[in-house]
């Protein structure tokens, strides 16, 4: 499956427009990843938690998407995009979202 946050993949042409597809994770702060981020609040530097915690939601939301595809037949995603959003104190949603075609 290609996935591609271009509009159009140079040298293949889409035979077919399937339609958006889109996967989402939620997740919830975790207190220990909490504790380390008011410690670097202090002292500055990245929030190792949190960053390992946002890529595990981009993975799990792009997976979803990519069966979402598979199931309608695409074999490949344009025009990827992610978004975040709070969703409830202390948890957040990470979205994922792109256009479903079949390329030649």
């Amino acid at each position: 499956m290609l996935i591609s946050n271009l509009e159009i993949v140079p040298g293949r042409q889409v035979v077919q427009h399937l339609g958006l597809v889109q996967g989402s994770s939620v997740r919830a702060k975790h207190i220990g990843r909490d504790i380390m981020a008011g410690l670097k609040n202090v002292f500055g530097g990245e929030l190792k938690g949190y960053t390992e915690l946002l890529q595990e939601a981009r993975e799990e939301a792009t997976q979803r998407m990519i069966q979402q595809a598979k199931g309608i037949g695409a074999n490949a995603v344009l025009n990827v995009r992610f978004s975040t959003s709070s969703v409830a104190q202390g948890a957040a949603e990470l979205f994922v979202y792109g256009t479903a075609v079949v390329l030649d």
